[in-house]
């Protein structure tokens, strides 16, 4: 019997995203002046403020203030009537030294001897039912917010759009688990006042159905094209207004959307957070070299679909284990267990491999923190950063390294394919 199977993404204007981006882009001046740095940063947001709290060992000083009034001005927070703007909030800093206890259960002589920077299990997920390894239902989902962010910023087809905003996608599957159809799309959306709520309603219904799904349909191949149908059903803006948002209309804080960020309710989740955390957390780094192994494995054609576990104990360098799930999916006659084993042999998930493996130890990090941390463009960027005294740097960084399918001639190779 067909089922349905739903996910959720929220904009980059969300307040909980607005935290993340803030806690990573504090990360990322961080590691552009120390790429050493050990750094766990959770930042809070609400009316008019914004709380930083963390432990930070660096060698370099930042101005947190101005760094933080520039991640909420691209956002999009420039107005007083949002109750939240760049420059008027509030920024109260309670960052402090990390603990020596932790630092001595990382840090090693010899770099190669890195530990886990926290205990836990991490996950990495792909699936071949979209080109960049992503399930349909989320990359649609975030698909839609980030179109919406472009109209808003354009400013000429849609004039009333605010930076706060949710999407959710249900997408119809058959019994062998292929998307057969879309069948309902959600989409809430920050706005201005406007005269009338009967006229704001149809307004905001007519231009979400009218300019932003055709402008998304017109992205996809063919295949995902045919899924948007006449019978899809929409529910745009719901409650019937959404003029106040963003942190004045919710509290915001950093690692409350781990779902949005990762696979949208697919596969599985350990439950850390990624934002505000350096790669020698494994919380973040190790959910990043999983992801880089399921993408590979399924790109290189060992199975359709798979889920990758690793575990780590705190200060311990090599891993608990390494499992993976294929979910009947295998092409190459091998257990689950054994295909585990293969990948063990081919990937070293030391802590201090992973970070040299995927270049972690970069200013990366605030392009990750809105619209997901998986199944993103990998590319080359400039990225320039200051400090307080007027000093700055410009680096050329790779993001997104975990999405290169950099390892499928290997898996290929090691597995007869």
């Amino acid at each position: 019997m067909a089922y349905l199977f739903t996910s959720e993404s929220v904009s980059e204007g969300h307040p909980d995203k607005v935290a993340d981006q803030i806690s990573d882009a504090l990360i990322d001046n961080f590691l552009a002046f120390d790429p050493d740095s050990k750094v766990a940063c959770e930042t809070l947001v609400t009316t008019g403020q914004v709380v930083l709290a963390g432990e930070v060992k660096s060698k370099t000083y930042l101005d947190v203030q101005q760094i933080t009034r520039d991640v909420i001005r691209k956002i999009g927070y420039t107005k007083s009537e949002y109750m939240f703007e760049a420059n008027s909030c509030g920024v109260l800093s309670a960052i402090h030294e990390q603990s020596s206890d932790i630092n001595q259960g990382v840090e090693r002589k010899n770099p190669e001897d890195q530990g886990a920077g926290d205990q836990g299990m991490m996950f990495g997920y792909a699936t071949n039912e979209t080109e960049n390894y992503m399930p349909l239902a989320l990359d649609l989902a975030h698909q839609l917010l980030i179109e919406l962010a472009a109209l808003r910023r354009e400013n000429k087809e849609i004039s009333y759009l605010r930076p706060d905003a949710k999407s959710q996608v249900t997408i119809e599957y058959s019994d062998d688990h292929k998307p057969i159809r879309i069948d309902a799309i959600v989409v809430s959306t920050q706005h201005d006042e406007f005269d009338t709520e009967e006229v704001m309603a149809k307004k905001i219904k007519s231009d979400i159905i009218n300019i932003l799904i055709p402008r998304i349909k017109a992205k996809q191949k063919q295949e995902i094209q045919a899924l948007f149908n006449e019978n899809i059903n929409y529910h745009i803006n719901p409650t019937g207004k959404f003029v106040i948002g963003g942190p004045h209309g919710d509290t915001g804080l950093t690692g409350r959307k781990i779902i949005v960020d990762t696979y949208g309710g697919k596969g599985a989740h350990g439950g850390g957070a990624f934002s505000g955390k350096d790669p020698s957390k494994v919380d973040r780094s190790a959910a990043y070299a999983t992801r880089h192994i399921a993408k590979n494995l399924v790109a290189s054609g060992v199975c359709e679909e798979a889920l990758v576990q690793v575990s780590y104990a705190i200060g311990v360098a090599k891993p608990m284990g390494l499992y993976v799930n294929t979910y009947g999916s295998s092409k190459v006659g091998l257990t689950d267990g054994e295909i585990a084993q293969k990948l063990s042999e081919i990937f070293d998930m030391r802590p201090y491999f992973i970070e040299t493996r995927l270049k972690l130890r970069n200013p990366i990090y605030q392009e990750t923190a809105a619209y997901g941390h998986m199944g993103r463009k990998n590319e080359f960027v400039s990225k320039t950063f200051s400090l307080p005294g007027g000093q700055t740097l410009t680096k050329e960084v790779e993001l997104f390294t975990w999405e290169k399918l950099d390892f499928v001639d290997k898996i290929k190779q090691a597995f007869g394919l």
